[in-house]
């Protein structure tokens, strides 16, 4: 489940995954500079302040939760852009 609280210009991700790929997760986000943390509720907490970083989770979270042929169909699409 994804739900979105507005700050000021920032939006701010609260994302609901399984715990066991949380601090995987997490730890990506981090290596990529996007600011996130883990509250103890057992959300992830992703401040969303730029297109980029919207790619970047998104394309974060699809290496953990999309299939093989999802992969390869939005690689495909980036290929074409």
């Amino acid at each position: 489940m994804f739900l979105i609280n507005h700050l000021g210009n920032q939006k701010l991700q609260i994302i609901n995954i399984p715990f066991a790929e949380r601090w995987q997760i997490y730890h990506r986000l981090q290596e990529l500079t996007i600011a996130c943390w883990c509250p103890d509720d057992g959300s992830l907490r992703v401040h969303i302040n730029s297109v980029l970083t919207a790619i970047l989770v998104r394309s974060t979270l699809m290496q953990f939760f999309a299939n093989r042929a999802d992969l390869i169909d939005w690689l495909e699409q980036c290929w074409r852009l």
